[in-house]
């Protein structure tokens, strides 16, 4: 069967969908491939400034290039040795951890025995039961944190060479892009380009200022109820922010746990709840909308089913990447006729339609992009 514009509605509605399906399919067989080079591409955008600016200064092409993902991987290397300090003191106490944890089991145990009324040895053989259990699915448990460990090894070996050579290559890629398509279709594809630009660079700037900000408040307010390593808790959530939705939650679960070892008071952990949680309002309703997402314009359902789906395909990365993908999609769809039903779907203008200070300062740069090629092709 043909399909064309003459066709039924729900022909071209089932044959949508089932293209959706084949996209999703090979995403998740093709994972292994497809996300170093997602988060190269992300990271080669943001990158770009930083290569135009040391070329600017008659650094040659390929040092400048090499000089901005050494800054990059400096950075990253710089918060993970932070991360990683903040841990070897928060190992140094696991003797009083696990003394911590004893007298809360017990506690727990006793709190069972009076309120469901089974016994000790009861419980004990049914953790040892569950114990069992778990080191016959332990091999299955080793294999899978195995492969996880090595695909991130992979990620870090070939993301810096996927970075390195988009950008070498970028005059190449965007000929091409403008070479399989029709003459007349050359603005939208400058224009989806620009676009993406834009959206990528405040994206990732934003979320930069968003994580920064978020840490030092954490922190903060760590620091003044006494929590014991506040500033590794404040920056631990603050990354973990980064995950749309699940971020802030997983991090406050985690923080609670290990302060209910580590403290007697039960009003700290009810401080650290709404401390978290208040920032996190904060950040919602007015950080995010204002530093990262006014470029991004795609409204929450769409955003909550991205970050479901991106995350049953690929795990963590599918999180993270997910936002960006949808905003690029939209991007594209807007651009498109046939598919701008679907961009208005997507869309969440009325919510977010005042554009950020540093959405403007970059779509003036781009329009000053943009007008300079045009003279350009012209002459």
């Amino acid at each position: 069967m043909i399909i064309n514009n003459q066709s039924p509605f729900y022909v071209k509605l089932g044959f949508k969908f089932l293209v959706i399906f084949f996209i999703c399919y090979f995403i998740n067989v093709a994972q292994n491939i497809l996300i170093p080079f997602a988060f190269a591409c992300l990271l080669a955008v943001f990158l770009l400034p930083v290569v135009n600016f040391f070329q600017a200064h008659k650094i040659p092409r390929v040092l400048s290039i090499a000089f901005s993902i050494i800054l990059a991987i400096g950075f990253i290397v710089g918060v993970i040795y932070f991360l990683s300090s903040q841990i070897a003191n928060f190992m140094q106490d696991i003797p009083s951890i696990k003394q911590h944890l004893n007298d809360h089991f017990i506690t727990l145990q006793n709190w069972v025995k009076e309120k469901f009324h089974i016994s000790f040895q009861e419980q004990n053989e049914y953790l040892n039961e569950q114990a069992d259990k778990l080191k016959e699915t332990g091999t299955g448990y080793i294999s899978h944190t195995f492969f996880s460990i090595t695909e991130a090894i992979m990620l870090v070996i070939l993301m810096p060479i996927y970075t390195f050579l988009l950008l070498f290559y970028k005059d190449h890629i965007r000929n091409f892009l403008f070479s399989i398509f029709k003459q007349q279709h050359a603005p939208g594809i400058r224009n989806v380009l620009s676009q993406t630009k834009l959206m990528i660079r405040s994206y990732m700037t934003g979320l930069l200022i968003e994580m920064a900000i978020v840490a030092t408040a954490n922190s903060t307010g760590l620091v003044l109820i006494g929590i014991k390593y506040a500033i590794f808790f404040g920056v631990f959530a603050a990354v973990l922010n980064l995950i749309p939705y699940v971020g802030m939650f997983t991090a406050t679960l985690f923080t609670v746990l290990v302060s209910l070892t580590t403290t007697d008071s039960t009003g700290n952990i009810v401080w650290i709840i709404v401390i978290f949680y208040s920032i996190h309002i904060v950040d919602v309703n007015f950080l995010m909308p204002r530093i990262v997402a006014s470029r991004l314009r795609v409204n929450a359902l769409v955003s909550i089913l991205g970050v479901v789906i991106g995350g049953a395909l690929t795990g963590i990365s599918g999180l993270f990447l997910s936002i960006p993908v949808i905003a690029f999609t939209k991007i594209v769809c807007d651009e498109v006729e046939e598919l701008k039903p679907w961009g208005l779907l997507m869309g969440d203008e009325t919510t977010y339609s005042k554009k950020s200070k540093l959405y403007k300062k970059l779509e003036k740069i781009s329009i000053k992009k943009i007008s300079r090629s045009k003279r350009q092709i012209k002459d």
